[in-house]
């Protein structure tokens, strides 16, 4: 579950990234939520387009595709909607005031900058 600073970060990402897919006059297929389960997996947000053919509300379409997909609603403007799943692999999305990118680098031995540690050097 997102809280309201982590959903806030998403929608400024969700800002600059363009539509990835689009639903449209068949609805919500079973092929479609295939598709965006695999992009879910590759890049963790995406946004999709709902063409005016389909007929469907952005908010309802996006909390179904949530549901059937355990991915979290962003959010909804007009006929685009942004939804997120943290790939528990290999995250690509960090958080603002997450630990994990400066455990992985000091397990490295390495500074944020990239430079090596005092410890490493010895």
């Amino acid at each position: 579950m997102l809280n309201g600073r982590q959903r806030a970060y998403l929608r400024s990402i969700a800002n600059t990234l363009r539509p990835i897919t689009q639903i449209g006059k068949d609805g919500i297929t079973e092929s479609f939520l295939d598709q965006l389960d695999n992009m879910l997996d590759s890049r963790e947000i995406v946004k999709v387009t709902i063409l005016e053919t389909a007929g469907l509300d952005a908010k309802e379409a996006a909390n179904a595709i949530c549901k059937a997909l355990r991915a979290e609603f962003v959010q909804a403007i007009g006929f685009k909607f942004t939804i997120y799943r943290k790939n528990q692999e290999e995250p690509k999305i960090l958080f603002p005031g997450q630990k994990a990118s400066v455990k992985k680098v000091a397990e490295q031995g390495m500074t944020k900058k990239g430079k090596p540690t005092k410890k490493s050097r010895r």
